[in-house]
């Protein structure tokens, strides 16, 4: 599955989650990750986010699409181009 991740998260914890996404997305804006993820990948982001944050002060947003490459429409500078997957 296709899956675009939107977060804020407190300052203290935003660098843990952005190293983590990092392992397993694509960073494209700031608090942007996207990219391809198996059922079992997925299952791991997510339980290695909720490992992260306080659910009383933090917000994760998961976007899942059940194809491989969304049609996305980028306005103005794209801040980290991925051309090799879509």
């Amino acid at each position: 599955m296709y899956v675009l991740i939107v977060y804020d998260i407190k300052v203290n914890r935003v660098n843990k989650v952005k190293a983590f996404l990092r392992q397993h997305l694509y960073w494209v804006q700031n608090s942007v990750f996207e990219g391809e993820l198996s059922k079992s990948q997925y299952q791991k982001v997510n339980s290695g986010l909720k490992k992260i944050i306080k659910k009383d002060e933090d917000s994760i947003i998961i976007y899942k699409f059940p194809f491989d490459n969304p049609n996305k429409e980028i306005l103005g500078i794209e801040k980290a181009p991925i051309d090799e997957i879509l």
